[in-house]
């Protein structure tokens, strides 16, 4: 059957439909993994999002145990060729059935690296898949520059509380999409995590005397999450140890008074340059945001930056002043992506180790 991405600036691609046969309107964003597909899927943090892959043949091992929670969560899948017949000794299934499965729609056929050009050119823009051939692109384009996301953390964040077992470190994880990784990075160093629901409140958390906060990666612009926001700052408050990835990292910044913008495109894959600026050592890191720190609007004397994007100049960390508090752009848990930077779980350990402050 034949589908069509359709651009809000009037591109058309044509392609073949994969997956669902329903039509969606999301925002087209591209990530240049060249592995990790089945990882991508199933980010969180691409809510509200269709995923453009740049890598031409995707699905070549198809769906294996290596998902980053329960379920898919773009809106739509778009690739250059998609295998309809993977070859792994772990393989339990095709792209193609995945995405039937969970009612996600794709296109397949297209050049996506044409159409990474455009978006790297005009910046991201909204579109729409559908298998229509009788498209009105005077009625569409309007539906398209009218969308948004919205708050689709709510739409992620799990429902309830869990908990990880583990005999040392306690520590208190806001998932607000989380990736799995993230608590088992954690509870592989022996930590035992409790997994909270984005809009738990600050003395919830605090009440369970944790030894180190957590807060996640997720979907969304970050000024959309208001009322946690005010939780994070209660938690700022706190002095106890925190740590936070990629929406956590921009909560926190808000939370203190800094401001984000959106970026032109973003940053998604698994090959993004990040140096330290405290040792100047670069480290290769995975990546999945379209929003940004801005530093300009720091308060030099709340927060400073630690991180810095090599290809761009952007943030990618702050270290707090006076905190034990640190947060990063970037996904030091991978998954897909290089493991360069794991030994930021080992410094929030021994964060918590070392501090006499908050719950100690």
């Amino acid at each position: 059957m034949k589908a069509f991405l359709i651009l809000e600036d009037g591109t058309v691609f044509a392609g073949k439909s994969i997956g669902s046969t329903k039509e969606v309107i999301s925002e087209i964003v591209f990530n240049t993994s060249m592995t990790g597909y089945l990882e991508v899927l199933t980010d969180p943090s691409y809510a509200g999002q269709a995923v453009v892959m740049t890598y031409p043949l995707i699905g070549n091992y198809g769906i294996t145990p290596d998902m980053e929670s329960e379920r898919p969560w773009p809106d739509g899948y778009i690739v250059r060729e998609l295998s309809r017949m993977p070859s792994n000794f772990r393989c339990q299934g095709t792209i193609q059935d995945f995405l039937l499965k969970h009612d996600i729609p794709g296109i397949a056929g297209i050049d996506t690296r044409a159409l990474t050009k455009i978006l790297r050119e005009k910046g991201t823009m909204n579109g729409m898949i559908t298998t229509n051939e009788n498209y009105d692109l005077e009625e569409i384009l309007p539906r398209l520059k009218a969308y948004t996301t919205g708050n689709v953390v709510d739409k992620v964040t799990c429902s309830h509380t869990k908990v990880l077992k583990g005999s040392g470190k306690k520590v208190a994880l806001l998932d607000l999409g989380a990736k799995n990784n993230i608590a088992k990075s954690l509870n592989q160093r022996g930590c035992e995590v409790t997994v909270y629901p984005a809009h738990t409140s600050a003395e919830e958390i605090l009440a369970s005397r944790p030894d180190g906060i957590m807060l996640s990666n997720g979907p969304g612009d970050p000024k959309e999450c208001t009322d946690i926001i005010r939780e994070i700052r209660k938690l700022y408050d706190s002095d106890v140890p925190i740590f936070a990835i990629c929406l956590g990292h921009q909560l926190m910044a808000l939370a203190t008074g800094a401001d984000t913008h959106k970026m032109k495109y973003g940053h998604r894959g698994g090959n993004h340059p990040v140096k330290d600026l405290a040792t100047g050592r670069v480290y290769i890191s995975s990546q999945n945001h379209g929003y940004v720190v801005d530093t300009d609007t720091l308060d030099p004397s709340v927060a400073k930056p630690a991180f810095v994007n090599v290809n761009d100049g952007t943030n990618e960390g702050l270290s707090y002043v006076g905190k034990n508090i640190f947060t990063v752009q970037f996904h030091p848990e991978a998954c897909p992506g290089p493991q360069d930077s794991a030994y930021l779980f080992d410094r929030f350990i021994s964060m918590m180790e070392q501090s006499t402050g908050g719950n100690q």
